[in-house]
């Protein structure tokens, strides 16, 4: 073949792979724009959650940016100052979800409210112990008689107050396993503690006034507070003490509630549970918990 030839032949392959090249270039950014607009033009849904402690602020705040947008959700979170206003906003449709109450508050709260609510996936448990902030105390038995002891004044957190002492070895109680204990229920009292129920929320205010006090480790968290516990509740991994989203019955199999259960237990969540609070925060008192074993 003269040079000629090979140099037309070279030219005419050349071009074939231009050609070719450029179709395929095209046909790449074809079908990359109809991915786009494919993709851009699904609708965004928005699921609103009820909040009303920093944990799980925090956790709907990452799966909010992190992984919320993969889904085409957008989770709106909503402020209250307490669970009875959030199971209330529950009721009114204000709010698609409620991430933060255990299911023994959960079941109690909704007879109360006439509700019928669903625990959806339990993610994590809140720590609930003995703390001193007057005293300083290190341990129980450094109690004295007559000592003042705040617990909450709700049934379901009365109950477990009065329970917690118990353990300590403070107080007896009644014989009635099945119903909530309260105070009147108290029917050995040694050390004649002044032991007097208060808001859950304004416990944590209370450790200035008080020499002990029952509450969560999250209340101390939202007040700033950092305090070693003095005893600890061994119920707190609990199933019924153990946190989850809740909705009501009705909202069970709604689509979005559906994404926000798979996304609030995603592997992702769990190790920025525990490598935000483990260790790190541990006034937190923050665990994960069954949903993640």
């Amino acid at each position: 073949m003269s040079v000629k030839h090979r140099g037309i032949r070279s030219t005419v392959m050349n071009r074939r792979y231009f050609l070719i090249g450029t179709g395929s270039a095209l046909a790449s950014t074809v079908i990359a724009s109809c991915t786009q607009n494919q993709n851009s033009s699904q609708k965004i849904s928005t699921v609103k959650v009820g909040i009303t402690q920093l944990v799980p602020e925090d956790i709907l705040k990452f799966v909010q940016k992190e992984l919320a947008p993969n889904q085409n959700l957008n989770v709106q979170l909503i402020k209250f100052s307490d669970g009875i206003l959030a199971n209330n906003a529950l009721k009114s449709g204000e709010i698609d979800a409620y991430l933060g109450q255990h299911q023994a508050f959960m079941e109690n709260i909704a007879k109360r409210l006439n509700l019928d609510l669903v625990m959806h996936p339990r993610i994590f448990s809140y720590v609930f112990a003995l703390y001193s902030k007057r005293l300083q105390l290190k341990s129980i038995d450094e109690l004295p008689p007559s000592a003042s002891v705040g617990i909450a004044n709700d049934p379901i957190n009365q109950d477990r107050g009065l329970r917690l002492l118990r353990v300590a070895g403070l107080i007896k109680l009644r014989e009635n396993p099945d119903d909530l204990f309260i105070i009147k229920d108290i029917t050995e009292n040694p050390k004649n503690l002044k032991i007097q129920g208060a808001d859950g929320a304004s416990l944590a205010r209370a450790l200035d006034d008080l020499d002990v006090v029952a509450l969560y480790a999250t209340t101390l968290a939202n007040a700033k507070i950092k305090l070693d516990p003095i005893l600890k509740d061994p119920t707190n991994l609990e199933k019924k003490y153990t946190a989850g989203l809740t909705t009501l019955r009705s909202k069970e199999n709604d689509p979005n509630i559906k994404k926000l259960d798979e996304l609030v237990v995603d592997p992702k969540v769990k190790d920025f549970i525990a490598n935000t609070y483990q260790g790190t925060m541990p006034s937190a008192g923050y665990a994960y918990a069954p949903a993640f074993s």
